[in-house]
């Protein structure tokens, strides 16, 4: 995957992430790939809880990152809006656009209300996620077989992020 993510200031202290890829398959498998729990523990998450639109879930992500999110949007197959952390200082929003191109799928992941000062940090994190993506879309096995938990991300995942945040250090944040 080039580097696709882009950075951008929303105010003094708060930023937003976006990065996007075309994958190799159909939008009903990449929606899937993205809201089935079972799918989604193969490439970036564990999920449980009220899996609706207005639902609660909580989150376990490869990065070690957990919190609950709120989803406030599923509109199958094409536009997902999480909010995470709600009613918290660290609220912030994941929102994933999803459209058919060609005999392939576009993916848009966009994250907000990230602190302006780690925008690296999150633009290398989306990137190995969705390269992680990819990997899973071509493989029934889980892409980090050692697992990942809240206190331990997945090995092969923060390799690739370490590597990536060099590159996304030097990006330009608009």
């Amino acid at each position: 995957m080039k580097l696709l993510g882009t950075m951008r200031r929303i105010d003094d202290t708060r930023g937003a992430v976006r990065v996007e890829d075309v994958y190799d398959t159909d939008i009903q498998d990449l929606w899937e790939a993205c809201t089935d729990p079972g799918r989604l523990s193969r490439w970036i998450a564990e999920v449980s809880g009220d899996l609706r639109e207005g639902g609660t879930v909580q989150l376990v992500f490869t990065s070690t990152w957990t919190g609950p999110a709120v989803i406030q949007v599923c509109e199958a197959p094409h536009h997902l809006l999480l909010t995470t952390q709600p009613g918290t200082d660290e609220e912030g929003q994941v929102e994933a656009w999803l459209t058919e191109e060609g005999s392939g799928c576009r993916m848009v992941v966009e994250e907000r209300g990230l602190p302006g000062d780690e925008l690296h940090y999150y633009g290398a994190g989306w990137q190995a996620h969705l390269e992680d993506l990819r990997s899973s879309l071509a493989s029934d096995d889980p892409v980090h077989p050692g697992g990942f938990a809240s206190d331990r991300p997945a090995s092969d995942w923060h390799a690739r992020w370490t590597d990536l945040t060099t590159t996304y250090e030097g990006a330009p944040v608009a």
